[in-house]
C-alpha cells in the first residue's frame, strides 16, 4: 500500500472518529416488539431510563436488563452504568443489590445489611461494617454497640428512627476483622448512591476504619475527632465507634464532648433547637 493512501486512510478514520458522536447520538437495539432483524436509534435524551444493553454476534446492541453498555465504532463493549445505579428509592436500591457477589464476602455472609431508618434523615450515621448480631438480623448496630449508640442519640438529642444508620461494608467480614481495601472500594459505590438518595445535612463516621475507609486518610482518630470534614459536599464528623467505648470507658467523656459539637453544628446547619436526653 502506498504512503498516499495510507494517509488517506488515517484521515479518514480520525474524521470519522471527530464526527461520529454527532452523527450517532443515539444508542443502536433490538427492540423485542419488532422483527428480529429490525433495528430501531432513539436519541439518548428521548429513552427511557437504560436497561442492560449486549453486543451480539452481529454487533447490534440488545437491551437486557442489569446494566448499560456502549459499543465504540470499533466494535468495543463497555459497561457504563449498572441498573441498580438508576434506583430512585431506598427499597429500591436494596431490591437491586442485595444479592451482591462483587467480593468474597457475599459467600460468607447470612445476610445482606443494607441500612434501616429514615430515607430522608438530616443525618447519616456510618459504622465500619456488620458484626456477628447484624449479621443474623440483617441490620445495622442492633448488638451491645447498637444499643449504646441508642444512648447516644438520645442522649444528643436524636432518636434512632429518625436517622439512617449503615456501614461501609455491607457484607460482616470473617471474624469481625477490618474491611479490606479492596471489599470497600466495591462496595463504596453502593454507599454513595445511598448518600445521595437521602441527602443528608451531616454525615457522623463511627471509629478510625470507618473514617480512614470514607475519607481516604492515615490521620489517626484523635486528629480527625473535633473537626468539620467534606466528603463529596456532605460535612462529616467523627467520634469513637460504640463497640470502643464498651472495651474503654474511658473514652466515652470525649465521645460525649464529640456529640455535643456534632449537636451544635447541626442546630447551626439546620436553625433546628434539640432538646438532648438524660439517659443516666
Amino acid at each position: 500500500m502506498s504512503s498516499d493512501k495510507l494517509n488517506k486512510i488515517i484521515s479518514d478514520t480520525e474524521t470519522l472518529v471527530k464526527n461520529f458522536g454527532r452523527f450517532y447520538s443515539g444508542k443502536l437495539y433490538i427492540d423485542n416488539d419488532l422483527p428480529e432483524n429490525s433495528v430501531n436509534t432513539v436519541p439518548a435524551e428521548e429513552k427511557p431510563v437504560p436497561e442492560k444493553i449486549k453486543k451480539t454476534g452481529s454487533g447490534i446492541i440488545v437491551k437486557d436488563k442489569s446494566a448499560v453498555a456502549e459499543i465504540d465504532i470499533f466494535g468495543n463493549e463497555s459497561i457504563k452504568r449498572e441498573e441498580w445505579e438508576f434506583s430512585e428509592s431506598l427499597d429500591e436500591l436494596n431490591s437491586k443489590i442485595n444479592t451482591c457477589l462483587k467480593c468474597g464476602l457475599g459467600k460468607t455472609r447470612t445476610h445482606f445489611v443494607f441500612g434501616v431508618g429514615n430515607p430522608k434523615a438530616d443525618i447519616v450515621v456510618i459504622g465500619e461494617a456488620p458484626g456477628a448480631d447484624e449479621d443474623a438480623q440483617g441490620e445495622p448496630f442492633v448488638g451491645r454497640a447498637g444499643q449504646l449508640l441508642n444512648k447516644i442519640l438520645e442522649a444528643t438529642g436524636f432518636q434512632r428512627e429518625e436517622v439512617f444508620i449503615c456501614n461501609i461494608l455491607k457484607c460482616r467480614p470473617p471474624g469481625n476483622r477490618n474491611p479490606a481495601p479492596d471489599e470497600v472500594e466495591l462496595c463504596r459505590p453502593y454507599l454513595e448512591k445511598q448518600l445521595k438518595l437521602v441527602n443528608p445535612k451531616l454525615i457522623l463516621l463511627l471509629g478510625k476504619v470507618a473514617s480512614e475507609s470514607l475519607l481516604k486518610t492515615k490521620e489517626p482518630l484523635n486528629k480527625l475527632r473535633g473537626r468539620i470534614h467534606d466528603y463529596k459536599g456532605w460535612k462529616v464528623m467523627i467520634t469513637f465507634h460504640p463497640a470502643a467505648l464498651l472495651r474503654n470507658p474511658n473514652w466515652k467523656r470525649p465521645a460525649w464532648e464529640d456529640m455535643q459539637q456534632f449537636r451544635t453544628l447541626y442546630e447551626e446547619i439546620t436553625g433546628k433547637k434539640i432538646t438532648p436526653v438524660n439517659n443516666n
